[in-house]
């Protein structure tokens, strides 16, 4: 009914811009009745908010309300018992509270041999923690009318056509028989792991071990000279554990949903996440593989033997991926490395409800609809999955230490966690390096409940 301008990215985070632009409002007098003009209002201060949010920074001297500093010491002292425990070889943890950083703390070492200590900038194997990140990229594809959540995998796929249940195995020679199933796996079975896919060897079916090492499917990451698609290809001919939809099932639907990128946008995975995501963002030390210099900081996994720390030896997967070896496989479940402030990035991104530094990656209403649960009761009961992550639920605060209804989670292999509260704006990262053979790490559950008890 009138003009109204927005303004510009840099305009928009301007409170002078708001005074001037509210004055221009009023300036005008058509027939304009209280109610529109306050929902105008709401909306054009609405904007400003989300830019104010949109990045992560450091309060400086500043202290951050909400959070109880005196709370956040003790964290820090619960940390350094733990590595003068021994409990880890050494971690990265950090804080933010409404986009400020209240806590960002290295401990301990990076590589015990060489003594190498732990920095704020250490890289880290995030493993798992990279389903979230193309789970979003899968999602910036549906936001475009490119695909349907509930489209046929075998539609951009065709490998996955007629799908197969496994009925019978024989152990001595890990051959089976198969029958058909009555439904087809779906987007939306691979983003939740309902699509009866199994995880080669980590599965917890040894009958699934077997037959995917044997059809030489790749699991989590590796140096060898192989792509996605090959890999894909591969898992496509295999049987799956149950009908789509009928459990969950902990898979590598991820990395199927990896090369569904590569085919939907016609760039490799790697390509275009840093196209997409990490650049917009300003995610520039997470990728699949690592230059020089980020090699140099990337920690060493370790695992605790004969009463002290050591590095950990080539088993399933080789410890110096993602230094060395083809660098052709780019894994959707398992394959990033990453630092605690580009992972913090990423999830304010989600907290700011789709845009981090001026940048938009998705709507507020996608995100709305990516942390429903998508699995019905077919996951415990303290967390509901979604399209991107586990997300608390009434039982979960019941539990306790968890943080509020709809705080989202999530791990990986190599001892990382995150979880990220939007009713409280609070974000937590803990990350270490470790595989097989612990020493009693406690720190996971103790810096979750103790930084939820922080909040004010």
């Amino acid at each position: 009914e009138f003009p109204f301008v927005v303004g510009n990215r840099e305009n928009r985070s301007n409170p002078v811009f708001f005074v001037s632009g509210f004055a221009y409002f009023l300036s005008f007098k058509p027939k304009i009745t209280m109610k529109k003009i306050l929902s105008y209002c709401l909306l054009y201060l609405g904007l400003g908010a989300t830019v104010f949010a949109q990045t992560i920074s450091s309060p400086g001297n500043n202290p951050v309300p909400g959070i109880s500093k005196d709370r956040i010491t003790k964290i820090d002292a619960m940390l350094e018992e733990a590595i003068k425990a021994e409990e880890v070889p050494g971690l990265v943890a950090m804080v933010v509270k409404d986009g400020k950083i209240v806590y960002h703390s290295a401990k301990g070492f990076a590589d015990v041999g060489e003594g190498k200590k732990m920095e704020k900038n250490s890289i880290f194997r995030i493993a798992s923690q990279t389903k979230a990140i193309t789970s979003t990229a899968i999602l910036m594809l549906y936001e475009e009318g490119k695909i349907q959540l509930d489209d046929p995998i075998s539609k951009y796929i065709p490998e996955f056509a007629n799908p197969q249940v496994l009925a019978s195995f024989r152990y001595a020679d890990s051959s089976y028989t198969s029958k058909p199933s009555s439904k087809v796996i779906t987007i939306r079975h691979l983003l939740t792991h309902t699509s009866g896919l199994g995880y080669g060897v980590i599965d917890g079916d040894e009958r699934m071990k077997m037959i995917y090492h044997k059809a030489g499917v790749m699991d989590l990451f590796t140096t060898e000279k192989i792509t996605i698609g090959e890999s894909v290809k591969r898992l496509a001919k295999l049987p799956l554990h149950h009908e789509p939809g009928a459990k969950f099932t902990y898979s590598e639907g991820l990395d199927v949903l990896g090369y569904l990128v590569e085919i939907i946008s016609g760039k490799p995975f790697d390509v275009f996440l840093k196209e997409r995501i990490f650049d917009p963002i300003g995610m520039n030390d997470t990728r699949f593989y690592l230059n020089d210099a980020q090699g140099d900081r990337l920690v060493d996994v370790h695992t605790y033997q004969g009463g002290k720390w050591k590095a950990y030896p080539v088993t399933f997967y080789d410890p110096a991926y993602p230094k060395t070896g083809a660098k052709t496989f780019f894994s959707g479940g398992a394959g990033l490395s990453s630092t605690v402030e580009d992972y913090a990035k990423f999830l304010q991104m989600y907290l700011n409800g789709g845009t981090y530094n001026g940048q938009r990656l998705l709507s507020p209403l996608t995100i709305q609809m990516a942390m429903q649960n998508q699995v019905g009761d077919l996951w415990n009961t303290d967390h509901h999955h979604g399209l991107a992550f586990g997300v608390v639920t009434a039982k979960g605060v019941a539990f306790g230490g968890q943080g509020s209804a709809g705080t989202f989670d999530w791990g990986g292999y190599f001892n990382t966690q995150y979880f990220a509260d939007p009713n409280h704006k609070v974000i937590g990262l803990l990350f270490k390096q470790t595989s097989g053979a612990g020493n009693g790490d406690q720190t996971a559950w103790k810096f979750r409940q103790m930084l939820f008890s922080a909040i004010e």
